[in-house]
């Protein structure tokens, strides 16, 4: 036998689980399809500056476990109020009309949480024609990666149940930290597993850079690669598979401008493109004081601008900008960097969110099979979902799910 474990997928959760066999003395080896580690978290450096192209805020920080793993390897960590929810200046966005929408989804929240729609679908309570009903759908978009009526309002109230207003971030990346704590352990790069099949022995996986066998493997990889076929299973996983097509990934995607010359704008500050429409980006300027703005667009806005492409992407938000601060912004932004996850290979998407009347699909995704074959990933987790915290627990999770079973077959090392 090669290893104690296979680890399929070097993310958050594939590092955590890494990180708990390896201070357990088990053997265990990462296997990733793509050319880094770290998933979803990924810091890119441009300009001298790191960007986040994944997941970039610490969520519900106070109880968010990698707050404590970024200090403890030498992360700033970044506390205080965001900006996310403030319109600089006002500008196209009166005062009443940003009190009239924040209203207007703490109605939608009321409404799912006290008389949920039969259906379970979010969209069934929004009101009918409702004026703020496009802003309504940009937030599930930016929250969710999907409109509203692909969002099941059991699995949205679960995680909403128990997450905080706090979200700090990490001054060096978020994918930095996530990689910086890479344990030392077998790690191959570049090679995509094709089949895991179980047999008397343990767990064999076929890869591109051929076989390996393990005792035991664990599954990391996002739902909309399990559901695509990309890796077949036996027979014994398909209610896992099924249960992740019932939690795709939905689509929220980044795009950076480089600011130059005398433009004007204050650092920590924000702008909602356009209050009215479901399409709109939502634009963080100057974080942590740098010449940079971040555009974010989640849902239906970032299908379009992935559509579009680069080009067009770029000229929207930069169109988006100039309504608000007018054309002589254009001569400031310059495009550095964009994120693309729907057609990142062995990714396909952001993160996931339980289709109506699925939100149990999770329990079942994060059932082990056997005692041989283990899931982690942020869709496992119950209510920390969508979030590089939710993957890194469920990680540590199935680590301590297949511990007492090595432990009794009397392996290691």
């Amino acid at each position: 036998m090669d290893y104690d474990v296979a680890i399929v997928g070097a993310g958050a959760a594939g590092i955590a689980t890494a990180r708990r066999l390896k201070a357990a003395r088990r053997s265990a080896i990462l296997i990733e399809a793509s050319d880094r580690p770290g998933g979803r978290a990924w810091t890119l450096e441009l300009a001298g500056m790191p960007l986040d192209m994944g997941c970039g805020w610490l969520h519900s920080a106070q109880r968010n476990p990698l707050v404590a793993v970024g200090r403890a390897t030498g992360f700033t960590i970044a506390q205080g109020r965001t900006a996310w929810q403030r319109q600089w200046r006002n500008l196209g966005f009166t005062p009443e009309d940003q009190v009239a929408a924040s209203a207007a989804w703490n109605v939608l929240e009321k409404r799912m949480r006290d008389n949920p729609a039969v259906s379970d679908r979010a969209s069934d309570s929004l009101p009918l024609n409702g004026e703020w009903n496009a802003y309504c759908q940009s937030v599930s978009g930016y929250m969710n990666g999907a409109p509203l009526d692909r969002l099941s309002i059991a699995d949205f109230l679960a995680y909403d149940d128990v997450s905080t207003d706090s979200n700090w971030r990490v001054r060096e990346g978020y994918g930095n930290l996530i990689a910086a704590n890479l344990p030392d352990v077998p790690l191959r790069l570049s090679c995509p597993v094709r089949r895991v099949a179980l047999n008397d022995h343990g767990v064999r996986l076929e890869t591109d850079r051929g076989t390996i066998d393990a005792l035991t493997a664990v599954i990391t990889v996002s739902t909309n690669v399990l559901a695509s076929g990309a890796i077949a299973f036996d027979a014994d996983a398909d209610e896992h598979l099924h249960a992740a097509s019932n939690l795709p990934l939905g689509l929220a995607d980044k795009l950076f401008f480089e600011l130059h010359g005398n433009h004007g704008l204050e650092s920590e500050t924000h702008l909602l493109g356009n209050p009215r429409s479901s399409d709109t980006g939502s634009y963080y300027i100057r974080p942590f004081g740098r010449s940079l703005i971040e555009g974010f667009f989640g849902g239906t806005g970032a299908v379009t601008i992935e559509r579009a492409g680069l080009l067009d992407a770029f000229a929207f938000a930069r169109d988006e900008l100039s309504s608000l601060l007018g054309n002589n912004v254009h001569s400031h932004l310059r495009p550095i960097a964009a994120s693309s996850w729907c057609r990142t290979d062995w990714i396909r998407g952001s993160y996931s969110h339980a289709l109506p009347g699925y939100a149990s699909a999770r329990k079942t995704l994060a059932r082990p099979i056997g005692d041989r074959l283990f899931f982690a990933g942020e869709a496992t987790h119950a209510f920390n979902f969508s979030t590089a915290h939710g993957a890194w627990e469920s990680g540590i999770r199935a680590a301590e799910e297949l511990l007492p079973l090595l432990a009794s077959s009397g392996s290691g090392q």
